[in-house]
């Protein structure tokens, strides 16, 4: 990382000084990201003057982003990468047509001079959104940081680039194509919680109070397959615990900090995809759920459910025809029924 960071970093030596070395920085930069520690603690640690962390952690970030982000951290924009997400959705979740999981949390920040209420959120403290689509082995597909907590959480979304992407058939999603063992084409989709409104492009799960053993199997099949981004987010705050603190920089540099560590996650599962021990796993025999490691920790806040939302009614149908599938010998899991508990 050095090597590649160094022709971005690397300050011109003058009579009065020698400029700091890439190195130092680099790992200035990764231990605050790792611990959340304050800049003056790191100025012992790395005996730099806090004023000079402040200002080179957000370049250190910045030269991240340039360097690794086109390569680890690209949206799909193809058919033919559409569908190998989709692919891996089908094979390690057993959900077809799937383009990702969507979900957003709540990045806890120190109330910016003059902000007023435009980043206090519902849940009473002052934050940025992070809004992420995660891929069936937890890497980010697409990240957009920066919203005000304050906004609504549905807003948020509505006015990411991808959404309006997708809403506009600017995102290279693939046609409509029938599931497996089965004829009729089902349009290609991302999965997501009630934050999010129903469409033919977004799924999310049938209401709480259903008891009707169809959609309660469907809100199962397609839970499973949302729960990678949740484990994304997991991994994410596990290993960059500056989430886990109240952020005390500008918005600018906040926003910064995080798109650097969803390159760096990215990075990592690229290069070591094995290295992952706190998320979520599943019994091999039974498939009940076992807990990753950081659901014991503390993690971020998530998006208030979406209420007074008009809904599609194909998008519904939609929905209806893929809980029938999900309940047929074409689509069905063996152990689905004995995942769902009885009302």
């Amino acid at each position: 990382m050095v090597e590649k960071l160094t022709p971005r970093l690397q300050k011109q030596s003058t009579f009065m000084r020698e400029p700091l070395q890439v190195g130092l920085k680099l790992a200035a930069t990764l231990r605050f990201l790792a611990t959340g520690n304050s800049y003056p603690s790191l100025q012992y640690s790395f005996r730099v003057e806090a004023s000079t962390i402040c200002k080179f952690i957000p370049e250190v970030c910045k030269a991240i982003i340039a360097v690794y982000k086109d390569e680890v951290l690209r949206c799909p924009k193809t058919e033919e990468e559409w569908k190998e997400v989709a692919a891996r959705f089908s094979s390690r979740w057993n959900y077809h047509n799937c383009l990702g999981a969507v979900d957003g949390k709540h990045i806890a920040m120190k109330k910016p001079p003059n902000a007023g209420s435009y980043y206090y959120n519902y849940k009473g403290f002052h934050s940025i959104v992070l809004m992420a689509v995660a891929d069936a082995t937890y890497k980010f597909l697409y990240v957009d940081v920066g919203a005000e907590g304050g906004a609504s959480d549905g807003g948020t979304w509505s006015n990411c680039s991808l959404h309006d992407a997708v809403e506009e058939n600017r995102a290279g999603v693939p046609q409509p194509e029938p599931l497996p063992n089965d004829d009729q084409p089902v349009p290609y989709h991302f999965v997501g919680d009630d934050a999010f409104a129903l469409r033919t492009w977004m799924m999310k799960p049938f209401s709480h109070r259903s008891q009707v053993l169809r959609e309660r199997i469907y809100s199962y099949r397609l839970s499973r397959a949302r729960r990678v981004v949740e484990n994304a987010f997991g991994i994410l705050c596990h290993r960059f615990r500056c989430f886990l603190t109240t952020m005390h920089q500008h918005p600018d540099t906040i926003n910064l900090i995080t798109m650097c560590a969803c390159v760096l996650h990215n990075l990592i599962l690229i290069r070591y995809p094995h290295a992952i021990s706190e998320v979520d796993r599943e019994d091999p025999d039974t498939h009940d759920l076992i807990p990753g490691g950081w659901r014991t920790d503390r993690h971020l806040q998530g998006l208030l459910p979406l209420t007074g939302h008009h809904t599609q009614k194909d998008a519904k149908d939609q929905r209806d025809y893929l809980s029938h599938y999900y309940m047929s010998p074409a689509g069905a899991v063996p152990w689905q029924e004995r995942m769902v508990v009885a009302p």
